[in-house]
This record gives structure tokens, C-alpha cells and sequence, in this order.
């Protein structure tokens, strides 16, 4: 028997600012981290204003979970302590595991007067945090893309997805990122006015939906839709299209022990990690 998953909840992103100034809209915090897991944060940075983002992410700390950075327009500028120094642009994705200990700087651009993307936190569990820090870029041309339906696109970041659109015979679509223990799922849908698909993936966990442009039949602009568990996942465009993100992952249903840039388990394990900042060995 086919379960449909449901919409449980909805939550709007709300106005911020992080790093040196910069503007955002953000889904996050203790009450959202125990809905959310194993995500932790979503951010969206979207501007033609450089005031709005010009003073960056000056070098900062992270230890204990994982940063997804997915461009849409605009480029990301990344420098760490591991030598890695590179430039993400449109469609591009960097996906830091930060785990032990990462020290980066990151600097966002506009290009052709544009910069808008996404940073999503992903938690590690207690097993992993301490594990070496490791980097990956992928390239737009990576991520497993298709056109469907009246010239709607997806894009897989991560996990394995199957699309059926109208008549069209059904997609089967699996991103670049190999497996993890956390089993994330990371989709990028831009449908066409009164665009309908069904996405079947990770039935067995939760799914969240979030809309950053137009509104679905059950979700407007800015607006996060947390879904239960299910073997379907039906989105329908209302007549403005939509654009959203999927987002799925296995809970990990321990402790979450916040600071700032340290995501452990205990008081105890953040009380070390800030030490281990002060005397120069969080990365060691």
C-alpha cells in the first residue's frame, strides 16, 4: 500500500543578519533543530545590493556537523586552514564536513549584479564528530539534472530520486554525494504555473519543503513545509510556478549542545571544542 506524505507543520523564514552584516532569511534554532533533524539550520542569502553581504563570513571556527552551500546566482569565495581556496558559482555546490574542526573564511560576490544561494547545517552524529575534516566541490554539471513536464527542472544534490510528471515516464535521478550515515536528500524543484510531480525518495524519514520563489498549493514564499514520512511526495505549482528545495535525512535523535560554530552532544564537549579554539588545536 502507497503512503502519501502530509504536511505536518509550516514555518517561515525570518529576517537576519550573520558573519559581518550580512542579510539573510533563516529556519534554525533549538525548537526547530529537534523538528528539522538531522538538519539543523537552513539559510538564504538573496540580493542585488552588495551592502547587503559585502563584509562576508570573516575566519570563523565549526566543529561537530556538516555546511552544504548551494549557489543559484552569484559566487562564493572559500579559504580554510586545511590550504583548500576556491570560487562556487551558479548551480555549484560545496559541501564541507566540518567534523573535528574547520577554521574558513567565506566571501560572497555578486555576478552580473546578482547573489542568492543557500547554507544548510547538517548534523553528524556523536560517532562522526570528531572524525578529520574533509571538502568537496561539485560543479553544476555534476549534480543529476532533468527538464520535465511544461519546462519545469529538478536538480539532485544528494540522494536517489524517482519524478513522474503527467504523462511522462517517470525520472530516476541520484546525486553526486556518496552515501552517509545520515542519509541526506537534497533536491532543487522549479515548476512551471500549476506544475504537478509526485517524488518518491527516503520514505521511511521525514521530508521538509521550502519555498523561495512563488508558492505551491499548500505553501507561499518563504515558507517551510515539514512532511511526515511516506512512499510519495506530491507538489503542485500554484499559477505563479515555484521554486523549493527538498530536504531529507535520518533523524540522529541525540542531544544537540549548541554554541555559536560548535554542535556537540554535552555541555562538556562544547566546553572543550571553545578551548580547543583558544589554544589553537581545534583542527588537530
Amino acid at each position: 500500500m502507497t503512503t502519501e506524505r502530509k504536511l505536518e507543520q509550516k514555518v517561515r523564514s525570518i529576517e537576519t543578519a550573520d558573519g559581518d552584516g550580512v542579510k539573510i532569511r533563516r529556519i534554525g534554532g533549538q525548537a526547530m533543530q529537534q523538528r528539522m533533524d538531522p538538519f539543523l539550520m537552513l539559510d538564504e542569502f538573496n540580493s542585488d545590493k552588495s551592502a547587503d553581504y559585502m563584509g562576508g563570513f570573516p575566519s570563523h571556527p565549526h566543529r561537530g556537523f556538516e555546511t552544504i552551500t548551494y549557489m543559484k546566482a552569484g559566487k562564493m569565495r572559500h579559504r580554510d586552514h586545511m590550504g583548500n581556496e576556491g570560487v562556487i558559482g551558479p548551480g555549484d555546490v560545496q559541501w564541507m564536513t566540518a567534523a573535528r574542526g574547520v577554521i574558513h573564511s567565506e566571501t560572497p560576490e555578486q555576478l552580473d549584479g546578482l547573489m542568492q544561494g543557500f547554507q544548510i547545517w547538517l548534523n553528524l552524529p556523536s560517532t562522526e564528530k570528531m572524525k578529520p575534516a574533509a571538502y568537496h566541490d561539485f560543479k553544476a554539471e555534476q549534480l543529476a539534472r532533468a527538464e520535465f513536464g511544461a519546462g519545469s527542472e529538478i536538480a539532485v544534490i544528494a540522494g536517489k530520486v524517482a519524478l513522474h510528471s503527467g504523462s511522462d515516464e517517470a525520472l530516476q535521478l541520484t546525486g553526486p554525494l556518496p552515501a552517509m550515515t545520515t542519509k541526506p536528500h537534497l533536491i532543487e524543484l522549479e515548476l512551471a504555473a500549476e506544475e504537478e510531480v509526485e517524488l518518491r525518495f527516503n520514505a521511511e524519514e521525514p521530508a521538509f519543503v521550502y519555498v523561495f520563489e512563488g508558492a505551491t498549493t499548500g505553501l507561499k514564499q518563504w515558507e517551510m513545509g515539514l512532511y511526515s514520512a511516506g512512499d510519495t511526495l506530491t507538489l503542485a505549482a500554484t499559477n505563479e510556478g515555484a521554486t523549493l528545495l527538498v530536504l531529507s535525512g535520518k533523524p540522529i535523535q541525540e542531544p544537540i549542545a549548541q554554541y555559536g560554530p560548535f554542535v556537540m552532544n554535552t555541555r562538556a564537549e562544547l566546553e572543550q571544542a571553545m578551548s580547543d579554539y583558544r589554544l589553537g588545536t581545534l583542527t588537530h
